[in-house]
């Protein structure tokens, strides 16, 4: 074992400078989004009222690369860019798997997870329109957090719609997005009329990320000056996120890898695709398998239909052609509040439809096991949400030992779960839900 070995650290010159746009290595053209009046594809117009223009821009372009501006880029380096890769010696020791493991360390960023990489972004191409105030939704809180910090790097008023459970859960959360100068509230709300509604027809309604977006959408067409940001699901989400795989590619080419497996978690589709996505669009990784872990309480991919449907509760979207369990479906109160989102990123699910991802799903008490196990031989509690990918690596690792195989394996660990100890509580006293979407 050599310390290059333990942990493969770039540059900051190596920090990508452009982003890997999936589309044109997709095998058929992506289904557009839809009106959802006329059946009719949208135009990309229609979408500026809601987007930044660029970001509307990017949704529909077809060039392979789209270059990072020098200010997102060198916002990206001043908060964490690029990020280690570390081989989990300590998680193959007690496995005592013949696998080699690493891991994408996307927690060390200062909010704790991968979600900055596209903020930034939204942020800058927004203040450069003159948009002067953001709003979004948020699950687990990572990507409030994210919002609240590039907003306030680039100077824009920010509005924070937090799913309720995950704000009862991880109150602290909140405090993050409020100490970066963000308005933070629990959604279902007070401040929009559908939140209005549904708070009266279920009073303590747990939320979900289809009506917080929701909510930050009806906020957004009914102000001035304000557009929403997304942290996931759409394809300029997902391209800023190329950050992570490409940096991975660097990092295993210094010691001569080439992954057989590339693990992530998925709500929506963002670091899974972050990592993923440069992996899948060059051909000399065709060999390897990419696995998407979600949540058994929320298991679009594995058990929902591809279809269109909306992207929120309340119906403001456009119709996505995607894998999902309906707009209406409200999932059970998991602490992964990332992956409790009735859908997925239109072009993951077309990958999944070619047959070029294989989603798994997990049960939370299986999943957070997983993390504690991590936890334990490598030092880092992982997010809820990232436990999902780590249930995974285990099963893999423990294949490969069964098999007495060699294997590569590479996960994304999105974020730290520093915000998540009722969940490790609750696991550690015996009390935590097994509770899955049959359930």
């Amino acid at each position: 074992m050599t310390r290059q070995q333990i942990r493969i650290v770039l540059g900051l010159d190596d920090t990508p400078k452009s982003y890997v746009n999936i589309v044109p290595y997709l095998r058929s053209p992506l289904p557009p989004p839809i009106d959802p009046t006329t059946d009719a594809p949208v135009r990309p117009e229609a979408l500026t009222r809601i987007f930044a223009k660029e970001c509307v821009r990017q949704e529909v372009s077809q060039q392979k690369t789209i270059p990072i501006p020098d200010e997102v880029r060198e916002a990206m380096i001043r908060f964490g860019r690029p990020t280690p890769l570390q081989r989990a010696y300590g998680l193959e020791k007690m496995l005592k798997t013949p696998a080699r493991i690493y891991y994408k360390r996307e927690d060390v960023s200062p909010t704790g997870s991968h979600k900055t990489n596209t903020a930034l972004a939204q942020c800058y191409y927004a203040m450069k329109e003159g948009v002067e105030r953001y709003t979004t939704e948020t699950g687990a809180g990572q990507w409030g957090s994210a919002v609240a910090l590039a907003c306030s790097y680039f100077g824009l008023e920010a509005m924070i719609y937090m799913v309720r459970i995950s704000y009862e859960q991880k109150a602290y959360r909140g405090t993050l997005m409020r100490l970066y100068g963000a308005k933070v509230v629990p959604s279902p709300s007070q401040n929009t009329e559908f939140g209005r509604r549904l708070n009266r027809e279920q009073p303590g309604h747990p939320g979900s990320l289809g009506i917080a977006i929701s909510e930050a959408l009806e906020d957004a067409l009914g102000s001035q000056n304000t557009k929403y940001t997304l942290g996931s699901v759409l394809n300029h989400v997902l391209l800023h996120q190329t950050v992570i795989g490409q940096e991975a590619k660097q990092q295993l080419n210094l010691i001569d890898t080439k992954p057989d497996y590339v693990v992530g978690c998925v709500g929506g589709g963002s670091n899974f695709a972050g990592l993923s996505y440069p992996f899948i669009a060059d051909p000399r990784f065709k060999d390897t398998e990419f696995i998407a872990a979600e949540s058994d309480a929320c298991p679009k991919l594995t058990h929902g239909e591809y279809r269109y449907d909306f992207g929120d509760t309340a119906g403001l979207t456009p119709k996505l052609k995607m894998y999902t369990l309906g707009a209406n479906f409200i999932p059970p109160k998991i602490h992964a509040g990332g992956l409790r989102y009735h859908g997925s990123a239109p072009t993951l699910s077309a990958l999944i439809q070619e047959g070029r991802v294989r989603p798994l799903a997990y049960n939370q008490v299986d999943a957070l096991n997983a993390g504690a196990l991590f936890a334990r031989t490598e030092g880092i509690v992982p997010a809820p949400e990232s436990s999902h990918a780590i249930k995974a690596v285990v099963d893999l690792a423990l294949e490969a030992k069964e098999r007495g195989e060699e294997r590569s394996i590479l996960f994304n660990l999105s974020g730290h779960g520093h915000f998540d100890m009722t969940a490790y509580d609750s696991l550690m006293d015996g009390t935590l839900s097994g509770e899955s979407m049959a359930t």
